[in-house]
């Protein structure tokens, strides 16, 4: 037979044995239903086991869970890089020994982050064996919490100033450090050698402590004295840093002006060469009102000049027993290196400045100048005020 007339016999008709016998018709219905599909393998006992429904239910725990820390990184590391609440700049201190959790929280607290735990969990990330640094900060208005951790990171904190001049004492340094309001602690109860702090302007942050400020001067002043007095000339008549330092003292307190102190240690040089008293007016002052400084409305009288102090260099000779003041470089770099001249005396010109001689009689002379331009001042303010309480009130 065929093949196709065996597929013919395979529609329309069957063979119960699978063998070439008879083939038996369908009826119309059996040859239009659908073969019956098998079915699918029953799951094995070991699929149904609670080991593997166990295992299957903690892997979609991993899986939410991991997806979970995922939005939570994502949500923490957007807050953390966004710009903050903060409307203006604002200063944020913090103290030494601060950790973390206490500079987190005091951020939080001032409005200058919106998530202390966001702050400081991510902030440890990044950090890693670095420390936040104490100090007062100035924050940026708007600064993400990522700037504001690299700022504290930095230490790049605000930094005040003092400014001690040159000339000040002791006493009178110690009173401007004392009335700083952004220094702390006390300063040390006793007193510096006059001479041995350095004239300059420090740098700290809020919170030093004035003690740390003094010790800091007394080894700059040191150090600066050393440096000089190793450049000096090797023929001065001083023989001691602690002389030369009391020199400088006193060509500090004579003139403010730096293209004269050269001139003015020369003055003081020559007259120590020659067995001459030094008579400076500095001295006389210090020796009657010590490391406070003469008030400003006081006059030096003439009885001052005879009245007798260690310090009074009109009668006696040579260099008084201490600095009277603390110099500055340019005072000691003008006493270890000054001008050559043949200059005894100098006098106030009435301008700021000195006029300087070389004999008694011009010094004199110079003195009759200086003091008519004194009595002219004199009177031409007298003048005025005379002037001015006469002129008719103003309607």
């Amino acid at each position: 037979m065929s093949d196709s007339n065996e597929n013919s016999a395979a529609q329309f008709g069957r063979n119960e044995t699978g063998s070439n016998g008879p083939i038996i018709p369908k009826s119309a219905n059996e040859a239009l239903r659908p073969e019956r599909v098998p079915e699918p393998p029953k799951r094995s006992r070991k699929a149904r086991s609670q080991v593997v429904i166990f295992l299957n239910f903690l892997m979609t725990v991993v899986v939410f869970v991991a997806l979970a820390a995922a939005g939570a990184v994502y949500y923490a590391m957007h807050a953390y890089e966004k710009p903050g609440p903060l409307e203006a700049n604002q200063n944020f201190i913090v103290r030494s020994g601060a950790g973390i959790i206490e500079i987190a929280e005091g951020l939080e607290r001032n409005n200058i982050i919106t998530d202390s735990r966001v702050f400081r969990f991510v902030s440890e990330a990044y950090l890693d064996n670095e420390t936040l640094k104490a100090g007062e900060y100035e924050i940026k208005a708007h600064a993400s919490m990522q700037e504001i951790m690299e700022l504290l990171k930095s230490g790049k904190s605000i930094l005040y100033a003092v400014s001690l001049p040159e000339g000040l004492t002791v006493k009178q340094m110690f009173r401007k450090l004392s009335d700083d309001p952004v220094l702390a602690g006390d300063l040390p109860t006793e007193l510096p050698a006059e001479g041995t702090l350095k004239p300059d302007t420090y740098k700290f942050t809020r919170g030093t402590k004035r003690a740390e400020i003094v010790q800091q001067m007394v080894s700059a002043q040191k150090a600066l004295v050393e440096q000089i007095w190793e450049k000096r000339d090797p023929e001065l008549p001083v023989t001691s840093v602690e002389e030369f330092v009391t020199l400088a003292s006193i060509v500090e307190k004579e003139t403010g002006r730096a293209d004269e102190r050269p001139r003015v240690a020369s003055v003081f040089i020559n007259r120590l060469e020659k067995g001459m008293r030094l008579q400076s007016d500095p001295t006389i002052i210090y020796g009657i009102f010590g490391g406070e400084g003469k008030p400003a409305d006081r006059a030096i009288l003439k009885s001052d000049l005879e009245k007798e102090t260690p310090y009074n260099t009109y009668l006696i000779k040579g260099l008084p027993p201490t600095p009277i003041a603390n110099p500055g470089r340019a005072a000691l770099e003008a006493v270890a290196n000054p001008s050559r001249t043949p200059e005894l005396y100098f006098v106030a010109d009435g301008t700021g400045g000195h006029v300087f001689a070389a004999t008694l009689d011009e010094h004199n002379a110079n003195v009759r100048r200086w003091r008519k331009l004194e009595a002219e001042k004199a009177a031409e303010a007298a003048k005025a005020a005379a002037d001015a309480a006469t002129a008719p009130e103003a309607q």
